[in-house]
């Protein structure tokens, strides 16, 4: 039967392995959530240097063809960081971390993923380490890894709630002095394997 209908078997075969290719599409895309991919819409980033604790370091960012691009010097002595951040509301129940599409000079960088959460009178600095090398790799922050902290000091505060996400950003403060520089073209949150 299959020598008389060829085409068929062909057509049919075509089918099915585009029926999977889809399935594994909407799975991949139950399993994550598009937060940033730097087009049009996407909310302004503003750059916060150490200048506000009367450090040196410079750092820069603009978006253009799809990827933000983070870069400048860093200063140790009197500050030792640079960042850019955004603010977007955003409940990631469920979801285990963020995943970003990277390159990047070989430096280590963190995101920042804030909740909200208050120590006293002050803001709870929740951030995950990641590192860099020239070409694009897809790196992972899993939640499970954040580090919380006050001016870099850690401090002991509920584990950080997903549910609750209210600002984004990245940091250089690898104790480098230096140039840098780190490109960005999409932030996703990801569930599970």
């Amino acid at each position: 039967m299959i020598q008389r209908f060829p085409g068929l078997f062909a057509c049919i075969a075509l089918i099915l392995a585009s029926s999977i290719s889809h399935a594994q599409d909407d799975a991949r895309s139950d399993r994550t959530l598009l937060l940033f991919d730097f087009k049009d819409g996407d909310p302004a980033w503003t750059v916060v240097n150490d200048g506000v604790m009367g450090g040196r370091s410079k750092g820069y960012a603009r978006i253009s063809d799809g990827v933000i691009r983070f870069d400048g010097t860093l200063v140790t002595r009197g500050g030792g960081f640079t960042s850019v951040r955004t603010g977007r509301r955003v409940d990631l129940t469920g979801f285990d971390g963020v995943e970003m599409r990277v390159r990047g000079n070989g430096r280590s960088f963190e995101v920042e993923v804030n909740d909200g959460q208050r120590y006293g009178w002050r803001n709870v600095s929740r951030r995950i380490r990641f590192d860099t090398s020239a070409e694009w790799r897809t790196v992972r922050a899993p939640f499970s890894e954040v580090r919380s902290t006050v001016f870099g000091e850690p401090v002991d505060v509920p584990a950080i709630d997903p549910a609750s996400v209210e600002q984004f950003g990245f940091y250089i403060l690898d104790g480098i002095d230096g140039p840098f520089w780190l490109e960005v073209d999409t932030v996703r949150a990801y569930r599970g394997d």
